[in-house]
């Protein structure tokens, strides 16, 4: 049996960062993406969501990827909040998303920062803090 560890930081955004992450829907579809990850066996760690875009603290499995992992995720939880009528309008995921990898030594800082996004988001949009880790991270925005 292989002993893995790799800690990845996902972050994604609602289609064209619309605001329709409501505070009825997000704790339905946190619980419904855990609940999902479990059957599928994607280990989330710690997540959390605000009105435009969700964070989440996940570690890989051996045969998984990141994109595999974002495209389960993303897409059947949309499908979800679609067919449950979860939302006003077409609930989709934009198709990009952030991943990187989190050392083991800063995984309860991530966890922290996750945890935290309401009060992160008081101060700095979505838009700014995005810029920001790609700038971070050394990736340069497209268009």
């Amino acid at each position: 049996m292989p002993y893995i560890r790799i800690w990845i930081h996902l972050i994604f955004s609602t289609k064209n960062r619309d605001k329709t992450i409501t505070k009825s829907l997000k704790p339905q579809l946190i619980k419904h993406i855990l609940e999902n990850a479990r059957e599928k066996e994607i280990f989330i760690d710690f997540i959390n969501c605000v009105e435009d875009h969700c964070h989440i603290l996940i570690s890989l499995g051996s045969g998984q990827s990141v994109s595999e992992i974002a495209r389960l995720i993303k897409g059947e939880s949309s499908r979800w909040v679609n067919k449950n009528k979860l939302s006003k309008f077409k609930f989709s995921w934009q198709e990009e998303y952030i991943a990187v990898s989190v050392s083991e030594s800063q995984v309860n800082k991530v966890r922290e920062y996750i945890k935290n996004q309401e009060e992160h988001h008081r101060v700095k949009s979505f838009s700014e803090e995005y810029s920001l880790f790609l700038k971070k991270h050394g990736f340069t925005e497209l268009g």
